[in-house]
């Protein structure tokens, strides 16, 4: 295993989060005692997207019932489900006067559904609070029950994501929980429950992939009909977590990216900071513009 420098690369240097919008945007998330993927994961990216105004909510809680190794979720046992969430992460999209949410979870493998139930309540709350704003959904694999997904699709989100995260060979170090081709099975159902529905997919670099299973990973995914694809580089949330094999360049990020274009993925978006929620409404408005906000 090569160990890579702590030193990040000038390339993965953000600013660190703060300003007038940052800070209100974090006293409404407590106030409503909601949760974001951009506190919980740690991402790079929530400087940015806070000070604009956006974030993607997280429910189901903050504790999951997974250990994946990339992860900064804690993992543990789950509390009881709050049925008053749903609203509460409608009423904040009204307060940020959003054009295009995202939504997404812990797993919650305790539960028959998965949580499915609560994320169509969350959906359909917010199109009650929010008519014209455009919903995107990044759920769990449900542990590949069908009818749990279909709960989520009959309510309709605008765009559906379920990540693969990365190539088929690392999943029983990375996401010891999930499997490969159940995670590409969930993609395909969900186009074909709704054709028109956008489906969108990530994966990261920097876990000790080669170039050709990279490759690999973005003919599954065209073969399995995902229409938007992210890439970004893994970085580790603490010294707990899988280490990280090697810092991808920008050029490399960029010859993936038109790799999958070739194969006839309609958008893949790839660089070190991508991440699947990151410019979420840019991609989906290139993709489908029918299917999101204007």
């Amino acid at each position: 295993m090569v160990m890579v420098p702590q030193r990040r690369p000038d390339w993965l240097k953000v600013r660190a989060p703060g300003g007038e919008n940052y800070e209100a945007l974090k006293k409404l998330m407590r106030s409503k005692q909601l949760h974001t993927v951009c506190e919980e994961a740690r991402c790079p990216n929530m400087g940015e997207c806070w000070a604009h105004s956006t974030a993607t909510f997280m429910i189901l809680g903050s504790v999951c019932t997974r250990s994946c190794g990339f992860c900064a979720v804690a993992t543990g046992r789950p509390q009881a489900l709050d049925w008053e969430e749903p609203r509460r992460v409608a009423e904040a999209v009204t307060q940020m006067g959003l054009r295009h949410v995202v939504v997404t979870s812990v797993n919650r493998d305790e539960m028959q559904d998965g949580g499915a139930g609560l994320f169509a309540a969350t959906i359909r709350w917010i199109r009650r609070l929010n008519p014209e704003t455009s919903i995107e959904v990044l759920t769990p694999d449900f542990k590949g029950n069908q009818d749990a997904l279909r709960v989520v699709i009959e309510a309709r989100p605008n765009i559906f994501n379920h990540n693969v995260e990365t190539i088929s060979r690392l999943y029983k170090r990375v996401r010891p929980q999930a499997i490969y081709t159940r995670s590409l099975q969930v993609l395909t159902w969900a186009k074909e429950m709704r054709a028109d529905m956008p489906v969108k997919s990530g994966f990261m670099l920097g876990l000790g992939e080669t170039r050709d299973e990279v490759i690999q990973l973005l003919s599954d995914l065209h073969d399995h009909h995902v229409d938007i694809v992210t890439i970004g580089q893994y970085l580790r949330p603490s010294f707990d977590h899988l280490p990280i094999e090697r810092y991808v360049t920008p050029e490399e990020f960029a010859e993936y990216a038109a790799i999958g274009k070739a194969m006839g993925i309609p958008h893949v978006q790839a660089g070190p900071l991508v991440r699947s929620s990151y410019h979420a409404w840019d991609q989906a408005k290139i993709v489908a513009p029918e299917s999101v906000a204007q």
